[in-house]
């Protein structure tokens, strides 16, 4: 009967070692599971259409560095009009001049902006 004991003991240790591994394991993302969830609102990091530009929108904070050499930009700040509305103000750090632009969220990769003097651009995020 301990024999038994032990054995059943041992059983039940071994496979909740496993299934406590399974959950706090980094897995692999097998199946269909991704592997962080899907971005939403405007928060994050985009890019514009040449590359050229990554900005930055984060607890209230926009920048935007030159891609290829990591210089900033830009920078500001940003009010949320909504969950997929977000208007921008700041300082273009190259030309020492004020920017204002709002932003559309037109899907969960793709803002949509016009600058206060009408220029139209798109922002693209960045993984």
């Amino acid at each position: 009967m301990t024999i038994a004991r032990k054995l059943l003991s041992a059983g039940a240790v071994a496979g909740l070692s496993l299934i406590l591994a399974g959950c706090l394991g980094g897995g692999g993302g097998g199946g269909n599971s991704p592997s962080r969830p899907a971005p939403t609102g405007v928060e994050g990091t985009w890019i514009d259409a040449q590359g050229t530009g990554l900005s930055t929108i984060s607890g209230g904070v926009f920048s935007t560095v030159a891609t290829d050499t990591g210089q900033r930009l830009a920078e500001g700040s940003y009010i949320l009009n909504n969950p997929t509305s977000v208007q921008i103000t700041g300082t273009s750090l190259i030309r020492q001049s004020p920017i204002s632009f709002n932003c559309l969220l037109v899907s969960s990769n793709q803002l949509n902006c016009t600058s206060s003097a009408g220029q139209q651009f798109v922002l693209t995020r960045r993984a």
